[in-house]
């Protein structure tokens, strides 16, 4: 994380050459990547069952996508608000330890549980950009970000659909049924029909400005929802999304 946030700082400083920048924010994804492979290993499944193993997924893909979003349209900042982002996250997982074992529940022993997990993760990845530039949007109006925010949109939307479908298919080989309306299951049509809003707004032309940030903004709190705040809803004790108690 030093590495990358050492990177995110040459990229704001005027005149550092790009490649310092690239170059250590590259190696910082690249010691995470190596530490979640070696957590893997260690653990002799995938790290993708409990909360805490799903943080860790999500701040290696916020540092990618950052890293994308930054080589395509060198936003300068986005490499420090993606590692802040990351920062926080990680940190969670240190204030609030699990306790990792290598139990498997059967309900995940599937061969679309790692792909449905990771699609998802990067996801949220490339969504969480998209709501940085729809804060940067709201606060600067001087600059329009709605062409880096399609793309970025368009993306996370598609691995959306593309976690769902595999989800959906896992989910009857396990339970019997492509979907059974659980909390999770809803909130994630619920996220999904927000960011298709703003698609069609955009390819409508039927929105102000500032309202297409904010459908941005909002569609990422319910991606919140959808990934772990459900679980704080009374009909989540019913989730079959409940492998444990972290």
């Amino acid at each position: 994380m030093i590495l990358s946030l050492g990177g995110a700082i040459c990229a704001l400083i005027p005149k550092t050459k790009l490649l310092w920048s690239h170059l250590l924010y590259g190696a910082g994804i690249l010691l995470f990547g190596v530490f979640v492979a070696g957590f893997w290993m260690s653990l002799g499944r995938p790290p993708m069952r409990t909360m805490g193993e799903t943080r860790i997924w999500y701040s290696f893909f916020v540092l990618v996508a950052g890293w994308i979003v930054y080589a395509r349209w060198k936003y300068p900042w986005v490499l420090l608000f993606t590692t802040i982002l990351s920062s926080v996250f990680s940190l969670l997982n240190i204030l609030k330890p699990e306790i990792h074992d290598q139990t498997l529940v059967p309900a995940l022993q599937s061969v679309f549980f790692i792909p449905h997990v990771t699609v998802y993760m990067f996801a949220y990845g490339i969504l969480a950009c998209a709501f940085i530039l729809a804060m940067a949007g709201i606060f600067d109006k001087k600059r329009q970000y709605f062409v880096s925010i399609d793309n970025l949109v368009y993306i996370g939307t598609g691995l959306l659909f593309i976690g769902m479908l595999t989800g959906m298919i896992w989910a009857k080989q396990a339970w019997g049924d492509f979907w059974d309306w659980d909390p999770k299951e809803t909130w994630a049509a619920v996220t999904i029909a927000g960011y298709l809003l703003y698609i069609h707004l955009r390819l409508t032309g039927n929105a102000r400005k500032t309202w297409l940030y904010v459908v941005v903004i909002v569609s990422f709190l319910l991606l919140q929802m959808c990934w772990y705040g459900y679980k704080y809803l009374p009909s989540s004790l019913d989730s079959m999304h409940l492998y444990n108690v972290n």
